[in-house]
């Protein structure tokens, strides 16, 4: 074979051996999957909540929802709201055994990783655990009557927070830091450390975002009208003037998540203009 022949030849083969070779991967470009935390605070105005100097700094700070409604009263009925789109017919704040149709079973069908922390909350369990954890508090409780093991006490959300912290967050104050129990400045104090906490931790720094609520107004006014806040790092300080309930909360939080919404916030408006994405 002429020398011409053996350098066509050769490139052929070469030729056939690129083509055959599997492509080096790229390294991905997609932004990490958001952490998702929501600290539930209880019965205070808006007006009364932005008393406390530190959410005042938040609200002024990050997102704010300035036309935000819970959705009844008493408490229960709106946790119920908050984590699975429906009060389920409940007007009180006792026990309820209603179906497994929540945020929480959702996430864990959907491999999506979550944690319902519960301040207060002891050895004795999810229903005989003393003051100032209260169980009607705990929403995942009422479904299936039982909780999870994903509800677990607050002191465990430390070591989450700095380890493998779970996609979402749920985090319930006892009653005294939920201000509940106690004045506004006893809940601002609680939230100063733990929103320090949170907004300090890689999870919220990489595309995380913090919301804050109030579970309800303290029913002086009559319109249940809520403060909630919007706390991520790429978005700054950002007022909403959009018309929002709990059923809107929770349809951001399953969007972000991507599962599909439940009840009442499958119709409800996301908080998108609160958000960078």
């Amino acid at each position: 074979m002429g020398r011409a022949a053996l350098l066509v030849l050769a490139a052929l083969v070469a030729a056939c051996t690129s083509t055959a070779k599997p492509a080096t991967p790229q390294a991905s470009s997609a932004q990490p999957s958001a952490h998702v935390f929501l600290i539930v605070m209880e019965n205070h105005s808006a007006e009364q909540a932005l008393q406390g100097p530190f959410v005042a700094s938040l609200a002024a700070t990050y997102g704010v929802a300035n036309d935000y409604h819970a959705v009844a009263h008493p408490s229960v009925p709106n946790y119920l709201a908050l984590s699975s789109g429906s009060t389920w017919g409940v007007a009180d704040d006792g026990f309820h055994d209603l179906p497994r149709r929540d945020l929480g079973t959702e996430l864990t069908t959907a491999g999506v990783s979550w944690r319902a922390y519960m301040e207060g909350l002891t050895g004795a369990g999810c229903t005989n655990s003393p003051l100032p954890y209260d169980p009607g508090h705990n929403p995942f409780l009422y479904y299936g009557g039982q909780c999870p093991a994903n509800v677990v006490p607050l002191s465990a959300f430390d070591a989450d927070l700095t380890g493998k912290t779970p996609r979402f967050s749920w985090i319930t104050p006892d009653r005294c830091h939920d201000t509940h129990d106690c004045d506004v400045s006893a809940g601002d104090d609680w939230l100063r450390q733990e929103v320090g906490q949170i907004t300090a931790s890689q999870a919220w720094k990489s595309n995380g975002v913090l919301f804050i609520t109030w579970d309800e107004d303290d029913r002086q006014d009559g319109d249940n009208q809520v403060l909630t806040l919007v706390i991520q790092s790429r978005a700054g300080h950002r007022a909403s003037s959009r018309p929002y309930t709990h059923y809107s909360l929770l349809a951001t939080i399953e969007d972000i998540l991507g599962v599909k919404r439940l009840g009442e916030s499958a119709q409800a408006t996301p908080m998108t203009d609160l958000l960078p994405y």
